[in-house]
């Protein structure tokens, strides 16, 4: 009788975790997860490659205003080391020395203004850049998160985790997923819809 009255007691309980395990693994067969490289979505998208064209374009015209204001700088040094061996000439009358000293010293004070000049004009090149690349960045990322929304919401998905994702260690922070959960094929061929020349879906991992 003990024991039946046990039996008894642990028979509802076994009832309610069979429902409970139930429940949970029927909610786990309905989460609808999927895997894309957003990596791989970003770099084959078809303006991505405009955008570093006309990135690319810039740095090369700054670095060769650079190089011009370079050359200019190198040629005032070049002149105001000349002069500064002719005032040096111990043959040459002290007033001359004395007014090559003089052209001189406002050379050297050229030269300082220059520098200063050229360390500003770099620093703005290269702030004027970074910041037109993140803005280029973020435009392109806009456009491909609006068509991942939609495949999103249209496909029915709980969960979309991004395969290219790393963790603060520099490793993958997904360990590892079904090649059936992956879409990033089906994003790539949307988002460059109606380019001059679409790239290539990439191959389906084996």
């Amino acid at each position: 009788p003990f024991i039946s009255m046990k039996l008894n007691r642990i028979a509802p309980l076994l009832a309610v975790c069979v429902g409970g395990f139930a429940l949970a693994s029927s909610a786990q067969a309905e989460l609808k997860v999927g895997t894309i490289d957003m990596k791989l979505v970003f770099d084959s998208y078809s303006k991505t490659k405009e955008a570093e064209g006309k990135i690319n374009e810039a740095r090369e015209q700054a670095k060769k205003e650079l190089d011009d204001r370079l050359g200019s700088f190198n040629k005032a040094q070049e002149e105001a080391r000349k002069l500064n061996d002719e005032a040096n000439k111990p043959e040459l009358a002290q007033k001359a020395k004395e007014e090559k000293a003089k052209v001189l010293n406002e050379k050297i004070q050229a030269l300082g203004t220059l520098q200063r000049e050229i360390q500003e004009f770099q620093q703005t090149r290269e702030r004027q850049l970074s910041e037109q690349s993140v803005r280029s960045r973020n435009a392109l990322l806009e456009d491909i998160n609006k068509v991942i929304t939609e495949k999103v919401k249209a496909a029915g998905y709980d969960l979309v985790i991004d395969k290219s994702g790393q963790s603060l260690n520099a490793v993958g922070v997904l360990v590892y997923s079904k090649d059936s959960l992956d879409f990033t094929a089906d994003i790539i061929a949307e988002i460059n819809k109606g380019s001059a020349k679409e790239p290539a879906k990439p191959a389906a991992k084996k």
